[in-house]
């Protein structure tokens, strides 16, 4: 009897531990733990995992970023939800007990601003930057639609993420933002990954923030306000630039430019490719995709290539279509 109280007092200390640590970390099942990584003297990174939002994920997908000030911190798409972004600012407090002074959201997609909610609750005054075009498509219907999908492929994680915290200060193209002594400068190219992108270059540190215009290990879908052939004209565009010191993907690890952007690029530029030689030789983009899947056989672990590739080469026959006529 002794012994068994012995084992039992045993176990429950041990869940106790359990509970403890999976509390001060932020743990999403088989996935791992997840932190803020130092990527520069006040720049931090946090790599989501490289994969769709599921049930096990619970939506976090994406690469939320600070940047420290002398007073306060900047944060760029903090994540895909309340419950998320909870979980994030925990660990954004783990780096700095700073106050949060103003949020960059990247784009429209769900999956990478409405962790805003959680960052507006401990912080009302906080100035969320967006371009333009996205807060006023987020605002016409653009935010219900990501929930709906986030919430059904999360089965139900996205509960207290309404109402919305929408961005509040709108940027353009070329625009020029300094809070706390850090310089940003953005641009929206008209239509890349959606019509609704900034990118975001921390100037003190010579850091560039993609959004999803790359993405590095997973692929995403391209809706009607995307273009593919957009998204390869701006990226080709930064590759004649001088190069920054770092390029953070809206999924993936960051890295230097070539590193974190050619593999997708190439893997674009593979699809466009094909697809221009199918449509030249008046057959259908489905008709090649064996030919493409061969040339892209170094993706072939890449999340989501299996059910996001034929639709990537029907876009793209549909821009040639466009602009052909």
């Amino acid at each position: 009897m002794k012994k068994a109280m012995i084992c039992i007092w045993i176990f429950v200390g041990m869940m106790i531990s359990i509970q403890a640590v999976e509390k001060d970390n932020f743990i999403l099942g088989h996935y791992g733990a997840f932190k803020f990584e130092k990527q520069h003297a006040n720049v931090y990174i946090m790599h989501g995992p490289a994969v769709e939002p599921n049930k096990e994920n619970k939506g976090f997908m994406n690469n939320p970023a600070i940047i420290e000030g002398k007073i306060g911190l900047i944060i760029v798409d903090p994540g895909g939800n309340y419950n998320v972004g909870k979980k994030i600012l925990a660990q954004i407090e783990k780096v700095s007990k700073k106050p949060i002074l103003a949020v960059f959201n990247t784009h429209k997609h769900g999956d990478h601003w409405f962790a805003n909610k959680a960052i507006v609750e401990k912080y009302p005054k906080v100035t969320i930057y967006a371009d333009e075009h996205m807060i006023k498509a987020v605002k016409e219907g653009e935010a219900e639609k990501w929930y709906g999908i986030l919430d059904r492929m999360t089965e139900g994680n996205l509960k207290g993420t309404k109402t919305f915290a929408y961005p509040t200060k709108a940027l353009k193209t070329g625009d020029k933002v300094e809070i706390d002594g850090e310089i940003f400068v953005v641009r929206h190219p008209k239509v890349a990954h959606t019509d609704t992108d900034l990118l975001i270059e921390h100037v003190n540190s010579k850091t560039l923030f993609l959004g999803d215009n790359v993405m590095k290990g997973r692929l995403g879908a391209f809706d009607s306000s995307s273009s593919i052939l957009g998204n390869i004209i701006l990226l080709e565009a930064l590759k004649k630039e001088k190069a920054l010191t770092l390029y953070v993907p809206g999924h993936g690890l960051s890295g230097k430019r070539d590193e974190t952007i050619e593999p997708y690029l190439n893997y674009l530029k593979v699809v466009k490719e094909e697809v221009v030689k199918a449509y030249e030789d008046d057959k259908q983009a489905y008709e090649v995709k064996e030919k493409v899947l061969e040339r892209l056989k170094n993706y072939k672990n890449w999340d989501a290539i299996d059910h996001v590739l034929g639709k990537h080469m029907s876009k793209v026959y549909s821009e040639i279509e466009m602009s052909d006529m």
